[in-house]
């Protein structure tokens, strides 16, 4: 099993999970033309994926959904909530999960679960191949108990490092979006991100990746920083999913 990111932060989110010829697109949130162009980089097009799963509605992980997979003839899976406050699925084959129950894509099984954000049904992901499991967290306000259950004992981790809580306090944004992101519903801080992998058990960990970090309100070295002091390694071990080039193949053996 192997992972990439096509890019990740508030101007886009998009990454990829392979098991053998099952690839999957998990959210996309860059126009058909950047897809194309960051596959490219990968040594893949769009033609090559199984589908897209979506996390949730919001324009940065949804915006490109509806004309690549209606496009490229691709199946996309998303939970009722997001069906419904989705517009612009005419043409594409859609299939709802329940963010409570595991399902498999071919090769590979996928196990939701729930996330406390700002949007209609919203929910992350563990993937797995039977053997190894990725574990993903990403526009999450709080962590939660299950959160915590469910990211145990990974063998490959990405997690929103979105904020620092300081230069979200001094920086650019109106006050009611400074709420929102350090809300319950909104985003985590490097400080509740490096809690949260202090907090699990990650002796297997082969591959830590910090992801959706603000270009306004945080920096990479100080999400990946938070991250290293929280599993006890150096920083240059851990990998920033970046916004314009995301990172390339991570294989997990």
């Amino acid at each position: 099993m192997r992972f990439a990111s096509l890019g990740s932060g508030s101007r886009g989110n998009a990454a990829l999970i392979e098991e053998g010829g099952t690839r999957l697109l998990l959210d996309c949130g860059f126009s058909t033309s950047a897809v194309q162009r960051r596959l490219g980089r990968l040594d893949l097009s769009p033609d090559q994926l199984t589908g897209i799963v979506v996390t949730h509605e919001h324009s940065d992980h949804l915006g490109g959904v509806a004309r690549l997979a209606a496009r490229y003839r691709l199946p996309v899976w998303m939970t009722p909530g997001t069906h419904t406050a989705w517009r612009g699925e005419d043409g594409v084959a859609v299939h709802l999960f329940s963010a409570h129950e595991p399902f498999a894509i071919d090769a590979l099984e996928l196990v939701p679960f729930p996330v406390p954000h700002d949007a209609r049904e919203p929910c992350q992901f563990v993937f797995t191949n039977g053997a190894r499991r990725l574990g993903v967290l990403s526009d999450t306000g709080v962590i939660t108990p299950f959160i915590r259950h469910q990211l145990n004992a990974c063998d490959a981790l990405m997690v929103e490092c979105n904020y620092d809580p300081q230069m979200l306090a001094g920086g650019p944004y109106p006050e009611s979006l400074k709420q929102r992101v350090a809300s319950r519903l909104g985003h985590l801080s490097n400080h509740q991100a490096g809690d949260l992998l202090r907090h699990l058990d990650t002796r297997h960990l082969q591959h830590m990746v910090v992801g959706h970090v603000s270009e306004k309100n945080n920096t990479p070295a100080l999400a990946s920083a938070s991250a290293a002091e929280a599993l006890g390694c150096s920083a240059d071990w851990v990998t920033v999913a970046a916004q314009a080039g995301g990172f390339g193949w991570r294989d997990i053996v």
